[in-house]
């Protein structure tokens, strides 16, 4: 989540290297564990969103009816509707609500508001880091002791046994909060991390899951921006190394696609990954171009209050930005997943309420993503927050789609309306307790 207009080299040891049929197997497992719990949340809550079979899978793009989109290997329109659940990109290098719900009521949780994915962000540093504190799992005992590796992998599992589709997102290098240019990590490396350590990462993620089919998409960075502690600016197609994130990202689409070629490849702009205007001109050059997935974010900050108030200028700003790389026929075109969009939906931990923007801009994008069939996924699914710049462990997550205590959604109407794919979602300000 981008706060930049907000006011508010080791190796790997061989037991992290399971192979496929070793994990296939550990999500069998999974999926027996939680079938129960995920049929009766099912049951429960019937009326929050229209739910339908997970899509077969893996998932390559292709041109419908003049659009360019993600489809089954079928010849289906899979439609991405999924949720960001961070936490493995934080310091804690845990995903948010472990100390609150078990892994797999959460799991069934998101199945049961009709999504079908999730965005699962991560961090270099975590693929290292020794332990989770106990503290972070206080919901889920038997994952006490493991290393943020192997509860990435069980989160991974539990999503996959739900019937979701998981996209990993290279979220950070440096476990922290994110995002801005004060703390760095504007690009994809930094004085202690280099390229190749980035690009060596990035196999390693694509072949770990590489047995597992839910595990769908590989969002090479997040928000590419400039970064102050190195001085750099990002630049799009320059040729300069130590800058030029389309080749960078060209580089770890061929790494990615090497270890795992079933995933999709998925590629932000520069600009905090609201500005995909240089792949009209020189878009990504990678082998499979059906595995191409262009990423842009959106917030209330990056629209003008001309837009929340009109639709129609609202649709035309989101073309001109990002909505004409859809188009078929060209060569830049390729399916956009607005892989973060959010709001305020709920009062924050000092009784302050949303802000009327913030309201006015979830109106709009669900509106928006209704009728253009926008391929999304919402920051955040956590109900409260992690520790990090700006942040504080355990206060409200304002954005949040759960509850504080993850028990449930915070507007089980916004959340049924935005994925029943009819009328605009509707978003009231939470009222001061």
């Amino acid at each position: 989540m981008s706060r930049r207009h907000q006011p508010h080299a080791a190796s790997h040891s061989k037991a992290d290297n399971a192979p496929a049929g070793v994990m296939s197997t550990r999500t069998g497992l999974m999926a027996a564990c939680c079938a129960a719990l995920l049929a009766s949340l099912l049951s429960a809550c019937a009326p929050l969103a229209r739910r339908s079979a997970p899509p077969t899978v893996p998932l390559h793009t292709e041109a419908q009816a003049g659009s360019m989109v993600i489809a089954s290997p079928d010849g289906r329109r899979v439609r991405l509707r999924g949720v960001n659940w961070f936490g493995f990109e934080s310091g804690a290098f845990v995903a948010g609500g472990l100390d609150r719900q078990p892994l797999a009521r959460i799991a069934a949780l998101i199945r049961a508001g009709g999504f079908n994915s999730v965005r699962l962000p991560w961090c270099n540093e975590m693929l290292r880091a020794a332990t989770v504190d106990a503290d972070y799992l206080r919901a889920n005992a038997p994952l006490v002791g493991k290393t943020p590796l192997q509860v990435f992998d069980a989160v991974v599992d539990a999503l996959s046994a739900a019937g979701l589709m998981v996209i990993l997102d290279n979220h950070r290098t440096r476990g922290d909060w994110c995002c801005d240019a004060e703390h760095g990590d504007g690009l994809w490396y930094d004085h202690e991390h280099s390229e190749a350590q980035w690009l060596q990462d990035w196999s390693f993620m694509a072949r770990r899951y590489a047995g597992n089919a839910q595990v769908v998409g590989a969002e090479l960075r997040n928000e590419i921006r400039a970064d102050q502690p190195l001085g750099l600016s990002p630049s799009w197609g320059d040729g300069v190394p130590a800058t030029d994130w389309q080749r960078a990202a060209e580089r770890a689409a061929a790494v990615v696609a090497a270890a795992n070629p079933a995933l999709l490849i998925i590629v932000g702009g520069v600009d905090y990954q609201t500005d995909l205007s240089a792949f009209a001109a020189r878009p990504p050059r990678i082998r499979a171009r059906d595995k191409l997935v262009y990423a842009v974010h959106d917030y209330t900050w990056d629209r003008a209050p001309a837009e929340l108030a009109d639709a129609q200028a609202f649709a035309r700003r989101s073309f001109e930005r990002f909505a004409f790389l859809r188009a078929a026929g060209h060569a830049y075109s390729a399916p956009v997943y607005v892989s973060e969009w959010g709001s305020c939906l709920q009062v924050d931990s000092a009784g302050k309420p949303c802000a009327a923007d913030r309201v006015a801009f979830a109106q709009a994008f669900a509106r928006y993503a209704s009728a253009s069939a926008l391929d999304f996924a919402y920051w955040p699914l956590n109900g409260d927050q992690l520790p990090g710049y700006q942040r504080k462990r355990g206060e409200v997550e304002s954005y949040g789609l759960l509850r504080p205590d993850w028990s449930g959604y915070a507007q089980p109407e916004f959340v049924a309306r935005l994925n029943d794919g009819g009328e605009a979602a509707a978003v009231s300000a939470p009222a001061v307790p």
